[in-house]
């Protein structure tokens, strides 16, 4: 139950210490909406939860409170690299933090668990991985006698969605954290995430124990970013020449990242990018930490104008000049996407989000999530984001974190909303018949048939024995024929089936759980995102009477959009994300009105 109790945001004892340290120490006027708030519960002693987006200030919610309160903040975070971010910010303010890992001297070790016993220490913030609380008997023992000693201030749990198996970054160390509310009762915590469901936030709540905790959460929405989905050059020096482009043209000389699918592609992204005459630098989990960390503190002193990587580069990356983010490939769920994409315009000027989308990468990233919880349902919401091209980029976001969002708001600043071309629902009844006629004749033969098969087959490409005689292939760009079978894949017309081999996991197509109702003949598949616009292309009349010339209609499947959606991305008078920032001084400055505090 949800409740609204207006707090004299101002009046508390501790006001005036914390507005002097969040603008002597912090180096801020003011804060930001929901900061104010959840910092007065955290000084209050309360359990809380809070829910903010990816560049909204959540690491200022226990940073201020732990600069203002007796004793140390335990912090739990889940990549080396967000503790290291944040450790170098911490470290030019002049307050004093640490991180405990596995590279950690005994020197360091000694000397951390000597101040965590210290009640006149001034180290303020600890950084550990859940690893640490769920492995170390050593480090748990310090930190209970902490406790005993009234030098355990509060407990911080950072990305605290990794908690629940129904997130998108599910981690099993997370689960242990259970244990800290149970060992540490009176010890506050504040679990920190910008991308959860309700779902989720539930489950982490219940995990962590602390169900009663207070629930503070601001609108996903982040106004300064423009949203864009491309497609995907299927010619690799294409692509990356289309990359350096946008890089070359939008950002010359501006800070930015590009986001790739596996470890091979961002080594292999980074030289072509530097070949090209970009000063960019790979980042990823396999790499050694001395390296990841030379690249990480480079790329901060805008040394390093890109930073290829994985997702190992990941939550909690606080540059706030950061003008783009490119995505190679699309994430593997909407949440990764939001927080990659969250890393751009933290200083809350413009700065671009673009994704790539490629028929391909939705089978190469399936076959790694397909063991996941959810992983496919997950990827799938992706695969449906980037294949709309009509709804607002905001409105889809909005709705897969359950928030309610009008298009009217976004100002132009998504492609969906700077396109000039109406997307109609057409009719591809007939094509999915023949997609269906393709699949069941492999199926007699006991073939199996990859995407990429299926598609060559469908075009009277590839082996013969797998095309069938009535199928007649139809006459559009290959893209649109990804195009199709991947929203007959979202709507279960087909479905993937998974092939495991010592060395890989390979994706077949199917017949899917839909394909039952083209028995009746009146059944109508429809696709979003096409031109209505007459073809010369004639085929013969489909079996269903309401579907006839299905073909017909479909002839121009967004061939005319995609080309306006280019067109528009690269030409629409959107506002300019790079150049009048160049000679500007960024500033990192909150904003926004206090709002009374929401009480769970």
């Amino acid at each position: 139950e949800t409740c609204l109790v207006f707090f004299p945001l101002t009046d508390f004892p501790w006001y005036e210490k914390i507005k002097t340290a969040l603008q002597s120490k912090f180096k801020l006027q003011k804060f930001r909406s929901l900061q104010l708030e959840t910092v007065n519960a955290a000084m209050a002693g309360k359990d809380i939860f809070l829910v903010m987006p990816t560049g909204g200030g959540k690491s200022l919610c226990y940073q201020l409170p732990a600069v203002c309160s007796d004793g140390f903040t335990l912090v739990i975070c889940p990549l080396i690299s967000l503790m290291e971010d944040q450790l170098m910010v911490l470290e030019q303010l002049g307050i004093s933090a640490t991180l405990l890992n596995a590279s950690s001297s005994k020197e360091h070790v000694k000397w951390v668990h000597t101040e965590m016993l210290d009640r006149n220490s001034q180290l303020k913030l600890i950084y550990v991985t859940p690893e640490k609380i769920a492995k170390s008997k050593m480090f748990m023992s310090k930190l209970e006698k902490a406790y005993q000693a009234g030098c355990l201030a509060r407990i911080a749990v950072d990305e605290v969605h990794c908690c629940s198996q129904w997130g998108h970054d599910f981690r099993p160390d997370y689960k242990s954290l259970g244990i800290l509310k149970r060992q540490f009762p009176n010890a506050p915590l504040i679990g920190l995430t910008a991308t959860a469901t309700n779902h989720v936030l539930k489950d982490a709540q219940k995990i962590l124990h602390v169900q009663k905790c207070i629930t503070f959460t601001a609108s996903f929405n982040r106004p300064n970013l423009y949203y864009e989905v491309r497609h995907k050059p299927s010619n690799n020096e294409d692509f990356i020449e289309d990359i350096v482009k946008i890089i070359n043209g939008r950002y010359k000389g501006l800070s930015g990242i590009v986001y790739c699918f596996s470890q091979k592609d961002s080594e292999q992204v980074t030289v072509s990018l530097q070949k090209l005459g970009i000063k960019a630098g790979t980042y990823h989990a396999n790499m050694d930490a001395k390296y990841k960390t030379k690249v990480h503190k480079g790329w901060a002193a805008n040394q390093i104008q890109v930073v290829v990587a994985t997702v190992a580069f990941g939550m909690g990356i606080d540059k706030p000049d950061v003008r783009f983010v490119i995505h190679h490939s699309m994430s593997k769920s909407m949440e990764n996407y939001y927080q990659e994409s969250g890393r751009a315009g933290r200083d809350d000027q413009k700065a671009d989000c673009i994704l790539y989308y490629g028929f391909g990468d939705i089978f190469r990233i399936s076959s790694m999530v397909v063991m996941e919880n959810v992983g496919q349902e997950k990827l799938y919401d992706m695969v449906s984001y980037c294949q709309n091209m009509n709804k607002c980029r905001r409105v889809l976001i909005a709705h897969h974190f359950d928030e309610v969002w009008d298009s009217a708001n976004c100002n132009r600043m998504c492609d969906n909303c700077c396109r000039e071309n109406s997307c109609e629902k057409m009719d591809i009844t007939g094509y999915c018949r023949d997609l269906i006629k393709i699949l069941e004749q492999a199926e007699n033969m006991s073939e199996k048939l990859t995407p990429l098969k299926l598609i060559d087959a469908w075009s009277g490409k590839g082996v013969s024995k797998l095309r069938v005689a009535e199928v007649t292939p139809p006459k559009h760009p290959r893209e649109e024929l990804e195009r199709i079978i991947a929203h007959l894949l979202l709507q279960q017309y087909l479905r993937e089936d998974f092939s495991f081999t010592a060395f890989a996991t390979i994706s077949y197509l199917k017949i899917g759980p839909k394909a039952s109702l083209l028995k009746n003949e009146a059944h109508v598949i429809t696709i979003q995102g096409i031109t209505n616009k007459k073809s010369a292309y004639k085929d013969k009349p489909s079996q269903s009477s309401n579907s006839k010339g299905s073909r017909e209609n479909a002839q121009t499947i967004s061939k005319t959009v995609q080309d306006s959606a280019v067109k528009n991305s690269q030409e629409h008078k959107r506002p300019n994300c790079g150049s009048n920032l160049k000679a500007k001084k960024l500033k990192l400055q909150a904003g926004g009105d206090d709002q009374p505090v929401v009480l769970d």
